[in-house]
C-alpha cells in the first residue's frame, strides 16, 4: 500500500502532507520515485527532506530540513488557497463512494458517546485547493462506509458536478489507495470504482471489505510487487522513526 502509494506522486512537484499514511508514503517517495519531490507540511514547512518518519507536522526535523518556513496563514492563504500545491495527500477514518472523507466523530451504537477523531486539520482546504488529491488507507467496512457519520473534508460530494457548483478550484479525490487496491472515481458518476487489485488479492475480498456495493472496472490491474530498493527505503523510513519516537 505505502509503496504504491509513493509511486503515485511519481512526475508531482508538490505535495501538501498529511500525518500518518500520507507522510510515510510522500517520504519514500522523495527516496524512491521522486528525489524531487517538494514536501508541504501544515505547520508552515516548505521542501522538508526528513531523514525519518515526522512523528507530527510540528517536527523539529521538518524545520530544520526544510528549504523555507513561513507562517501557516500564508500558508494557507498563499501557497494552498493561491492554487500552488500540485498534490494533496490526505488519510481518513472514514471514506464513502464519492471520495468524501470523515475524521471528526464516529457513531458507536445506541446509548454510547460518539467516537471522537483527531478533526479536520487543514484537510478541507487540502481537498478543495490541491489539484489533485490522493488518498491512502487500509480498506475495511468500518473505514469504507455507505454513508459518513459525520461529513468533514467533500471529495467529489454526491456526484461529478458538486465541486464545480461549490466553487472548488482543484480536481478533487483522483485515487484512493488501500491495502487491497487502488479505486478511482468514474468520470461520468465520479463514484468510487476498483481498478487496480495489489497481488494475490481478489475482486472478491475487496468487495467484502467495502460498505457499498462496489463497482469494479470491465478490466483491472494487477499492481506491480515493490521492488527490493523500495522495500529496503520504506524498512529504512520505519527503522529511524522508531529510533526517534520518545
Amino acid at each position: 500500500m505505502e509503496v504504491n502509494a509513493a509511486r503515485a506522486l511519481a512526475g508531482a512537484r508538490t505535495c501538501f502532507v498529511g500525518i500518518g499514511l500520507p507522510s510515510t508514503a510522500a517520504n519514500l517517495a522523495r527516496a524512491t520515485a521522486n528525489p524531487d519531490l517538494v514536501l508541504i507540511y501544515e505547520s508552515g514547512t516548505i521542501g522538508s527532506k526528513p531523514t525519518r518518519l515526522p512523528l507530527s507536522i510540528g517536527d523539529g526535523e521538518l524545520a530544520e530540513t526544510a528549504d523555507s518556513v513561513v507562517s501557516v496563514p500564508e500558508m494557507f492563504n498563499y501557497w494552498l488557497q493561491g492554487g500552488r500545491v500540485d498534490v494533496g495527500f490526505l488519510g481518513a477514518a472514514q471514506i464513502d463512494r464519492f471520495a468524501n472523507v470523515n475524521t471528526t466523530v464516529v457513531a458507536r451504537g445506541p446509548d454510547r458517546p460518539e467516537g471522537r477523531l483527531p478533526g479536520a486539520g487543514g484537510a478541507p482546504e487540502i481537498a478543495s485547493n490541491c489539484r489533485r488529491v490522493l488518498m491512502v488507507l487500509r480498506h475495511s467496512v468500518r473505514n469504507f462506509v455507505p454513508a459518513l457519520d459525520f461529513v468533514t473534508t467533500l471529495g467529489h460530494g454526491a456526484g461529478p458536478h458538486d465541486r464545480a457548483r461549490l466553487g472548488m478550484p482543484g480536481a478533487g479525490p483522483v485515487a484512493v489507495i488501500t491495502d487491497l487496491g487502488i479505486l478511482r472515481p468514474d468520470p461520468a458518476t465520479a463514484e468510487l470504482v476498483l481498478t487496480d487489485l495489489h497481488p494475490g488479492v481478489s475482486t472478491d475480498q475487496v468487495r467484502a471489505a467495502t460498505g457499498w456495493n462496489l463497482r469494479v472496472a470491465a478490466q483491472t490491474a494487477v499492481t506491480a510487487p515493490p521492488t527490493p530498493a523500495e522495500l529496503l527505503a520504506l524498512r529504512g523510513l520505519k527503522a529511524a522513526g522508531k529510533k526517534a519516537a520518545p
